[in-house]
């Protein structure tokens, strides 16, 4: 039984939760994994701590009819604690952390992070600052005292690129990374290209439908690919780059007159976020490019997202899929409380 404290019951934590209600027996009969949830803290919906555990059915139903967690009330349950003194008192083996994301200062969340690994605890987040900021220190930190950190979500939310490369593609040496990485810029560019929007009235559907923000600036402009190529880059090339080493561009200048010539010319203009290792350093960028409709990326359409990995046993390997939602992200969080399970389980078997 993996013990759970969740800080931050958004979106993205009550898609978890909806998936583990729904899932149990599967999830047990298939991995014999089973969850508890211990503990909730949200800054802005308030929290809950019970050692004895907290049932997600009717947690989730109480969450979702918009009443403050305080209210939700289980006997010998502490309340009013803020994220770090839940992690603090908490008898969770794992903070799942779903907080909102500062790509400047990677904070809170890190603060949260460091002190779950001094205690022990095992971390899973879709959080993008911390591993953006300090993938390696956190890494070393949770290794050393035996805590397992997990942060599939944080790159392209449900579609799964860590699992992808620690386990499916194991043994081989990555050169290169690019992709797709938003897939708000990625449903303007293609609303241009096949409906001949231009682009302020396909930035106008993309809110419409909650693609993208009231400010859309993190994702048009590419800070929101940038912080994912950051992670990409520190993690898997084994690189310490920050914002300031990635050149930047976003899509706002482009115009329906390019979008059309690019066409002209059997080519597609795509987002892409890339970073190759060139003499053992690391080279990263995020820009429109356009890429030759034979590209494997250049065939994604929509709010999807995709990612291409240069191997040397493998060739280019292309994976695709959702880039954002509810469940989507809450499964990435799935994926990694499941192999915190299998990592942690196999240790103890032997």
């Amino acid at each position: 039984m993996q013990k759970i404290a969740m800080i931050g019951c958004g979106v993205v934590g009550q898609g978890l939760l909806k998936i583990l209600r729904d899932k149990k027996d599967q999830l047990k009969d298939k991995y014999g994994f089973e969850a508890q949830l211990v503990a909730v803290s949200d800054k802005f919906k308030g929290s809950i701590l019970c050692d004895s555990g907290i049932d997600i059915a009717s947690f989730l139903a109480h969450v979702e009819a918009k009443k403050p967690i305080g209210e939700f009330k289980v006997e010998g349950a502490t309340y009013g604690l803020d994220p770090l003194a839940t992690i603090q008192q908490t008898n969770a083996d794992t903070i799942v952390e779903v907080s909102f994301t500062d790509v400047k200062t990677g904070e809170p969340a890190t603060t949260y992070f460091r002190e779950a690994f001094k205690k022990g605890k095992n971390v899973a987040t879709t959080n993008k600052g911390p591993s953006a900021l300090f993938h390696k220190e956190l890494s070393m930190l949770a290794a050393e005292n035996g805590a397992v950190y997990k942060y599939e979500g944080t790159v392209m939310s449900g579609t799964p690129i860590f699992s992808l490369l620690d386990y499916t593609l194991s043994g081989n040496s990555v050169s290169e990374i690019k992709g797709i990485l938003n897939g708000t810029t990625n449903f303007i560019l293609t609303k241009m290209e096949m409906e001949g929007m231009d682009y302020p009235d396909a930035l106008k559907l993309a809110q419409e439908l909650g693609y993208a923000e009231a400010d859309p600036t993190a994702d048009v402009e590419g800070f929101d690919a940038l912080a994912k190529v950051l992670i990409l880059t520190n993690v898997v090339l084994g690189q310490k780059l920050t914002e300031a080493d990635v050149e930047r561009e976003g899509i706002t200048k482009l115009t329906v007159a390019d979008v059309k010539k690019a066409k002209e010319e059997g080519m597609r203009y795509k987002l892409i976020g890339a970073t190759r290792l060139e003499g053992g350093k690391a080279i990263a960028s995020v820009k429109p490019v356009k890429l030759p409709l034979t590209d494997p990326l250049a065939g994604v359409m929509g709010a999807t997202n995709a990612l291409t990995f240069n191997t040397d046993l493998m060739g280019p390997v292309t994976i695709q899929g959702a880039g954002a939602g509810q469940i989507e992200t809450g499964f990435s969080v799935l994926i990694d409380l499941i192999n915190i399970h299998r990592e942690t389980t196999c240790c103890h078997d032997h």
